[in-house]
């Protein structure tokens, strides 16, 4: 019986990694003789960068970047041959900040632009960028002025690149630029659609979660529509993702960067689908389930590509034996094609049901007994190990049937 275990991770308790471990753990305890491939998983989020280290055995280096204020903080680059993985909010997230240190009119993203750098000082050609959780809204220009461009005011004075600087931009030097990035592929994992300026954007959509006032929030949207005006990109600002990450989104067009679904080129780069070619059975996973969790996060990435690769499903868990029930049979009676899923998570939220009409056939939590929230996140690795071999041995005990 061949078991996929593809989980994302579970915050605070688990990465993925760790996560994939304990599932084929307990996959192993209840059938012995199964055949277990440990794919980590994420989405655009956190975990992203070492979701796909984890999955290419990359090299990680950690450097030190200038964070959210201007002070030197280590990152994490993940190297995997000629490819480079890290994450925007490892430079500048804003957990870096407690509330009261928030000053989003000062704080720029210098920090994503030096860990390009170092991306292309280590060879890579292409580069994969997690965007989400920054403290950030100043469009990308920190990240453009270390690699290279230049911002003047109306008397040909540099400027600095946080929003209170940009303020008086007039005009923007993108020729020095470094040539490097000519020969390098940049996807960016973004998993918004929002666009750079108005309402749906970066600085009214996510400014106040960093901290900023309504009036902060009218000054930023007033500044990164200077930007864009005076690059000559106001095309750009209007494209869904623009806005991500407090404008680095639109920076990254700049660039000519592809933004992309996060779950999606996840998918890709660790070789989801070529994974699952042939499995009788998938196992997956993260901290909390309900009815969002189909809403281009990890665990619907993990269910469309289940249900293109139905090979092999529906197979007796005991002897290999065709049993003649449909991969996605449902609790339900209902029938859903492609590999059958089990699903397991430290919460289940409201209409968490929903996933039972796309290929999921057990919903677990794996908590086994009255405990602390500390005492789940402590042991969160055994609790999910233990919930999988419960799950498969009734898994097994319905396919013999």
């Amino acid at each position: 019986m061949k078991i996929v275990c593809c989980p994302d991770s579970f915050k605070e308790s688990m990465t993925a990694a760790r996560a994939a471990a304990a599932l084929a753990a307990g996959a192993r305890r209840a059938i012995p003789d199964a055949q277990c491939v440990e794919i980590p998983m994420a989405d655009g989020g956190e975990g992203f960068a070492r979701a796909i280290a984890d999955a290419l055995g990359a090299r990680i280096v950690t450097l030190p970047v200038a964070g959210v204020r201007g002070a030197t903080v280590p990152a994490e680059l993940a190297i995997a041959g000629e490819r480079a993985i890290f994450e925007s909010a490892a430079a500048v997230g804003l957990d870096q900040l407690r509330p009261e240190e928030r000053d989003i009119r000062r704080s720029d993203s210098t920090g994503v632009g030096q860990l390009i750098a170092r991306a292309l000082d280590e060879g890579a050609t292409e580069i994969l960028v997690g965007l989400g959780g920054s403290a950030t809204n100043d469009g990308g220009a920190g990240m453009l002025a270390a690699l290279g461009a230049r911002f003047y005011d109306a008397a040909a004075t540099e400027l600095g690149t946080t929003p209170a600087e940009m303020a008086r931009l007039a005009r923007v030097d993108l020729v020095g630029l470094d040539s490097r990035l000519a020969g390098v592929t940049i996807r960016v994992a973004c998993d918004v659609d929002n666009p750079l300026l108005g309402e749906r954007g970066a600085s009214a959509i996510y400014g106040p979660q960093k901290g900023a006032s309504p009036a902060d929030v009218e000054f930023l949207d007033g500044v990164l529509r200077n930007f864009a005006t005076v690059a000559g990109k106001m095309d750009v600002q209007e494209t869904p993702g623009a806005g991500a990450a407090g404008g680095l989104g639109f920076a990254f067009l700049l660039l000519g960067a592809s933004l992309e679904s996060g779950v999606d080129l996840v998918m890709e780069t660790v070789g989801l689908a070529e994974a699952m070619a042939g499995a009788d059975l998938v196992l997956t996973g993260e901290g909390a389930m309900d009815r969002q969790t189909l809403m281009g996060k990890t665990l619907s990435g993990v269910a469309r590509v289940a249900a293109a690769a139905g090979a092999g499903a529906g197979r007796d868990a005991g002897a290999g034996r065709d049993t003649g029930a449909g991969a996605g049979d449902t609790p339900s009676g209902g029938k859903s094609a492609g590999v059958p899923i089990i699903a397991f998570a430290g919460k289940l939220g409201d209409g968490v049901e929903d996933l039972y009409g796309h290929g999921f056939v057990g919903l677990v939590p794996i908590v086994d007994r009255p405990c602390t929230l500390d005492e789940a996140l402590a042991e969160g690795a055994v609790n999910l190990e233990n919930a999988a071999v419960r799950a498969l041995r009734l898994y097994a005990a319905g396919q013999r049937a």
